[in-house]
């Protein structure tokens, strides 16, 4: 009867030991960036920033997301949807995300393949010729949530000091030195408002125009099954790493209840059992 006791609490610890064992092989395949992605997702669909949509490129992929930036009221953008992709490295938020615009833009510090150049999205690294402190370069403490402020931000406040379309940035001193007298920027932009209104019909979108339509307010996001997918994975690991330590837990009782401790024996890890001595014999 002993023996059979023995051998059911062996079974158990190993058997314990193998799950243990597959779980921190799916920990390892799942890069804590995802878990962080996932949560700044929801947290962006819950509290919506003003002037922003956001969904992924691929619902089975995190490190894309689409973005839908929809032009302030009372700027030369208003009425304007453009469409931008966010980018992500594998060790965000240690590394900054890419923002390129896919909708033809025309700004001083839009590249002509739609790259945003700005300060937050540079690596921080010591550049004394950008011009840039390194205190206004990426850091992991920013998120989705300060890059889509900072671009809308560049939108209506360009940096001309550092532009990467020179020509606009020339075009746009003209305009605001003149107080808009100069109109060829404001036209500018203003065609490029206009062509955007048949991708926003396209999308089924209705592009806000007034600030009551502009401001949203923290609302719960509808349910989207492909969202809830893929946070239910990530909620399940977290829940595989508590299983894990009670397992542990449930390995240290078992110990105790049936008697045995590990032994450390030059090197080797043997089994004995509290009520048995040290010639092998067990006490009666």
């Amino acid at each position: 009867m002993i023996l059979r006791r023995r051998c059911n609490d062996t079974n158990i610890y190993y058997s314990a030991r193998k799950r243990r064992s597959g779980i921190n092989m799916a920990h390892q395949a799942t890069p804590s960036s995802q878990k962080a992605l996932m949560m700044e997702l929801k947290s962006l669909q819950e509290q919506p920033v003003e002037g922003f949509r956001i969904t992924l490129v691929e619902e089975s992929d995190l490190y894309n997301w689409e973005v839908a930036i929809f032009g302030p009221p009372n700027t030369l953008y208003e009425g304007g949807y453009f469409k931008a992709h966010i980018k992500f490295p594998v060790d965000y938020p240690y590394s900054p995300p890419t923002f390129r615009f896919l909708t033809k833009m025309w700004h001083p510090n839009i590249y002509e393949n739609g790259d945003v150049c700005i300060s937050i999205l540079h690596p921080p690294v010591d550049d004394p010729q950008s011009g840039e402190l390194p205190s206004e370069r990426w850091n992991p403490t920013q998120n989705v949530r300060t890059i889509l402020l900072s671009v809308i931000s560049l939108l209506n406040e360009p940096n001309t000091f550092s532009p990467a379309n020179v020509d606009a940035s020339v075009m746009f001193r003209k305009w605001r030195d003149s107080k808009g007298k100069d109109k060829e920027y404001a036209e500018i932009i203003r065609k490029q408002v206009m062509s955007t209104a048949a991708e926003a019909e396209r999308d089924g979108v209705k592009v806000p125009t007034t600030l009551a339509e502009y401001c949203v307010q923290t609302r719960v996001p509808s349910q989207d099954s492909s969202s809830d997918l893929l946070y239910d994975d990530l909620y399940d690991d977290d829940m595989e790493e508590e299983d894990e330590e009670d397992d542990e837990s449930e390995m240290e009782s078992i110990g105790e209840a049936g008697g045995f401790s590990a032994v450390e024996d030059g090197g080797t890890s043997t089994r004995r059992y509290d009520n048995q001595d040290d010639s092998g014999n067990e006490d009666s």
